[in-house]
C-alpha cells in the first residue's frame, strides 16, 4: 500500500511540474516575448526591409540621376496608389526621413519611373555612369512614328525604354515626348532579335505593352522610404489614365499615298472650312472635358483621320460620338454658354439621342448618342419631315487616344471594324454625295415615332 502511495505521489509531482513548465512556456510566448519585442521593434524592427533588393536598386537610381540632374519622377501603379492611400505617412522633404520601410520595399520585380526625353541633356554619360554603379542597362529604340510621312526622316529611330538592372530587381525608366495638344506620349516597347528576352520578366512591364498617352502632369517632391522622389502631384488622376492610355497613331504613309492618288484640295473654301471644323472641335473638345464627359471622332470626321489624317473638306460638318451613360442633362446649356447654339435635337435619352450645335462658317457639331446592347452597339437618326427613325449598327468597341488636328482625342480601337460597319470596304474611295438613310451600311429602319411625341422628340431651331 506504501508502494502505491509513493508511485501516486511521484507521479503528481511529475505532472504538476510539467503543468508549471507549461505556464512559464505559455507566459513567455504571449507576454514577455510581446513587450520584448515591442522594444525590439521601436530600436531595430523599423529598419527591416531598407536592406532589401528592391529599396537598394530604387536608391542607387535615384542617386544616379540626382547626380546626373535627371529629372526623373515615378510613375509605377503599385507604388503610387500605396502613396496615395498612405499619403499620411508620406513625408514631405523638408521633414526628413522615415523610419520604416512600407513602399519601395513592396516585393515586385519592377520599379517604374519616367522622364520626359528633352530634359535629359548627358543620355550617354549616364548610361556609363549607370553600368560603373553596377547596374547592366538595356536601351530599346525604335522609329519616330511622327517622321513616317517625310521621306528623309521616316525611319529615324528614337531612345522609348530603358531597363537597368541590380541584382534581382529592375527599374523601367519610361521615355516621354512631348507632342501637340500639350501631352506626353511613349512608345511601345518591342523587343528586337538581338535583345535577351530572358534578362528581364518583360511580360510583367506595366508599360510599353502599346503606345500610351497622358496628360502631362504637375509634378511635386516627397519623401518616400528615405527617398526623395518626384511623383505626379495628383497621383489618383494618373492612376485612372493608365488603364486607358492605349494610343493610336495617325497612318502618315496611307495617307500620303492616298494624298497621291487623289489630290488634296487646296481650294481657299477647303482651307478656311478645315480651319472652322478645326475650331469647332477644339472647342467642342474644351466643352466636354469641364463636363467630364468622354468623346470621341465619329462618322466623317473619324474616317477624315483614319484615311487622310486630316478634316474632310466637302463633309461640312464635326461628328463626335458619346456613350449615352455618359450623358448629362446640362450639356445642351454647357455648348449654347460656348457660343454653339443648339440647331436641333432628335430624339430621347432612352432611346436614339442626337444633337446639332451651328458653329460658325455655316460649320455644324453633330453630337451622336451611342447605345449597347449584348453584341453590338448603335447609334440612331431621325428624319425630321416624317418621323422615320433608323439605326447604325456597330462591332463593340472600346476608345483609344490619337493626335488629330494638334489635339489628344479619342477614335475608336477597333478603327477597321468601325469605318467598314459605316463606310463599306470601299471607304478608302472618296465619296462627295453621301444619303445617310441609304449610304450607309449599317444602317437600317427603327420604325416611326408617334406623331403625338414630335414635339419631343424633333426639335429644330
Amino acid at each position: 500500500m506504501s508502494r502505491i502511495n509513493k508511485n501516486v505521489i511521484l507521479a503528481l509531482l511529475t505532472l504538476t511540474s510539467s503543468a508549471f513548465l507549461l505556464f512559464q512556456l505559455y507566459y513567455y510566448k504571449h507576454y514577455l516575448s510581446a513587450k520584448n519585442g515591442a522594444s525590439l521593434s521601436k530600436q531595430r524592427g523599423s529598419r527591416v526591409g531598407f536592406e532589401g533588393t528592391q529599396w537598394r536598386a530604387v536608391k542607387k537610381f535615384i542617386m544616379l540621376t540626382s547626380s546626373q540632374n535627371v529629372p526623373v519622377f515615378l510613375i509605377d501603379p503599385l507604388i503610387l496608389e500605396l502613396i496615395d492611400k498612405n499619403s499620411g505617412q508620406v513625408k514631405n522633404v523638408s521633414h526628413g526621413s522615415t523610419s520604416e520601410c512600407k513602399f519601395f520595399c513592396v516585393p515586385r520585380d519592377f520599379t517604374a519611373f519616367a522622364l520626359q526625353y528633352h530634359l535629359w541633356k548627358n543620355e550617354e554619360g549616364w548610361f556609363r555612369l549607370a553600368e560603373n554603379m553596377g547596374f547592366q542597362c538595356l536601351k530599346i529604340e525604335s522609329k519616330d512614328p511622327r517622321l513616317d510621312g517625310i521621306d528623309s526622316l521616316s525611319g529615324t529611330e528614337i531612345p522609348l525604354h530603358y531597363i537597368c538592372k541590380l541584382a534581382s530587381h529592375a527599374i523601367h525608366l519610361v521615355i516621354f515626348y512631348e507632342r501637340s495638344g500639350n501631352y506626353l506620349w511613349h512608345g511601345h516597347l518591342r523587343l528586337k532579335g538581338h535583345i535577351d528576352k530572358k534578362f528581364v520578366p518583360f511580360r510583367k512591364l506595366q508599360f510599353g505593352r502599346y503606345p500610351g498617352a497622358f496628360d502631362r502632369p504637375e509634378l511635386q517632391h516627397i519623401t518616400v522610404d528615405g527617398l526623395e522622389v518626384l511623383i505626379p502631384k495628383d497621383p489618383m488622376h494618373f492612376l485612372e489614365e493608365v488603364p486607358h492610355s492605349r494610343f493610336i497613331e495617325c497612318r502618315y504613309k496611307e495617307a500620303r499615298a492616298f494624298f497621291q492618288q487623289y489630290l488634296d484640295d487646296n481650294t481657299v473654301e477647303a482651307m478656311a472650312f478645315r480651319k472652322s471644323a478645326k475650331e469647332l472641335l477644339q472647342l467642342a473638345a474644351k466643352t466636354l472635358k469641364k463636363l467630364g464627359v468622354r468623346f470621341w471622332l465619329s462618322s466623317g470626321t473619324c474616317l477624315g483621320w483614319y484615311r487622310q489624317c486630316n478634316i474632310i473638306s466637302y463633309s461640312k460638318d464635326v461628328d463626335l460620338g458619346i456613350f449615352i451613360k455618359d450623358y448629362r442633362s446640362d450639356i445642351i446649356s454647357a455648348f449654347q454658354d460656348a457660343g454653339l447654339p443648339l440647331k436641333h435635337k432628335f430624339g430621347k435619352v432612352e432611346d436614339s439621342l442626337e444633337l446639332s450645335f451651328q458653329g460658325k462658317d455655316d460649320v455644324k457639331l453633330d453630337i451622336f448618342f451611342f447605345y449597347e446592347e449584348t453584341d453590338h452597339m448603335w447609334n440612331g437618326g431621325t428624319q425630321a419631315k416624317t418621323g422615320k427613325k433608323f439605326k447604325y449598327l456597330f462591332p463593340k468597341f472600346t476608345l483609344c487616344w490619337t493626335e488629330f488636328v494638334d489635339m489628344k482625342v479619342h477614335v475608336p480601337c477597333e478603327t477597321i471594324e468601325y469605318i467598314e460597319a459605316n463606310y463599306g470596304k470601299t471607304w478608302k474611295i472618296p465619296v462627295k454625295t453621301w444619303d445617310w438613310k441609304r449610304s450607309p451600311p449599317n444602317v437600317q429602319p427603327n420604325g416611326v415615332w408617334p406623331i403625338s411625341e414630335w414635339d419631343e422628340v424633333i426639335q429644330l431651331y
